[in-house]
């Protein structure tokens, strides 16, 4: 059963950036990955294409032979692509058990209202995919009320269309710390906490509309908590321990275990992603990426360094030897214990 990740989000949130980081981390512990471009209108990818609908359809000829503009004419082409869904089949059957990126277009209508992506997305569930939705949204949107609680209605939106397992991320994570002061600390706004706080803020940002519009924002303040569905995972697409926490939340979401290619050669970050301690805390966010987020680099950096020269040396870059096959397969193919486990074994003189 294959397994695939839909990536969405507006224009400039970091979709292409995403999948070329996920491509290659994914690559770096063994799994199997392949990336799918479905944005007609990108002709340039940093990652290596599988599949690219641009053989298929470009958004180029749309605009010339229908006289469309760039919004029509990327509607026209997914209502292409469902028409014509066996070109899409015929290639993903070609990538057998990969696990596929879906690199999608930045237009919102496509994932708020329209309904040919969904209904692709739909097909694919057919062939047997089980997909997670990737909604990325850029951080920057946390800088001012209004545009964290637009970002809100347009995530509460995409959930509600798309119908998937749904992981939303505020990508670039990394540039929070440069922009100015939030408000609150960032687990307010990833578990989208109590957002009538927002509301005196943004009377703050514009006094005039606040007169007109004071009921409307609190109004939609209050719909987005009473539905209960959003919340936000975090990313800093360079970052290799916060690429691993995001992939296994979405690991989690779609079902996914561990493939049989992901142990034949461990390194540090394969071992990390079987490792539950691993997991970053929600409390640590606000020190890890404002408060002391230039000493957390650093001491990664060192880190990173110790690694890099043990692999070099031949020595650390690997797991112990797995637990071999035998009668008892309860345990085969895992790594045996290490350390001390703290529990004391006294025996007894015979």
């Amino acid at each position: 059963m294959p397994f695939a990740q839909l990536v969405l989000g507006s224009p400039g949130a970091g979709k292409s950036t995403y999948c070329d980081g996920m491509h290659q981390f994914m690559s770096a512990i063994g799994r199997e990955c392949s990336v799918v471009n479905l944005d007609p209108a990108n002709d340039k990818t940093n990652y290596p294409c599988a599949l690219d609908i641009r053989n298929f359809i470009t958004l180029e000829e749309i605009m010339k032979d229908d006289q469309l503009g760039p919004n029509g004419g990327v509607l026209y082409a997914f209502e292409e692509l469902e028409h014509n869904f066996e070109w899409l089949e015929n290639g993903l059957k070609e990538l057998e058990e990969s696990y596929v990126l879906f690199d999608c277009p930045g237009q919102v209508e496509l994932y708020t209202h329209h309904n040919s992506l969904r209904n692709i997305f739909f097909k694919l569930q057919k062939m047997g995919y089980r997909l997670v939705v990737v909604h990325l949204s850029d951080s920057f949107c946390l800088t001012q009320p209004s545009l964290y609680i637009s970002n809100l209605i347009l995530t509460l939106r995409a959930m509600l269309q798309m119908d998937l397992p749904h992981i939303n991320v505020l990508t670039k994570i990394d540039k929070v710390s440069s922009y100015d002061d939030l408000p609150f600390n960032l687990d307010y706004y990833t578990e989208v906490q109590d957002l009538s706080y927002l509301i005196s803020y943004m009377e703050e940002e514009s006094p005039m509309m606040n007169e007109k519009f004071g009921k409307l924002n609190e109004a939609v303040a209050n719909l987005v908590e009473n539905f209960g569905l959003v919340r936000f995972e975090i990313l800093a697409v360079e970052n290799k321990k916060s690429m691993m926490q995001l992939l296994r939340v979405i690991d989690r979401a779609g079902g996914y275990v561990f493939g049989s290619a992901e142990g034949a050669n461990d390194t540090v970050w394969q071992v990390a992603m079987r490792n539950e301690t691993s997991m970053m805390e929600v409390q640590d966010i606000q020190e890890r990426w404002v408060d002391a987020k230039e000493a957390y680099d650093a001491a990664e950096e060192k880190e990173w360094e110790v690694q890099q020269r043990l692999r070099e040396g031949g020595t650390g870059a690997t797991t112990p030897d797995l637990i071999p096959d035998d009668d008892d397969d309860e345990f085969d193919g895992m790594p045996p214990p290490t350390g001390d486990s703290g529990v004391k074994i006294i025996r007894r003189k015979q």
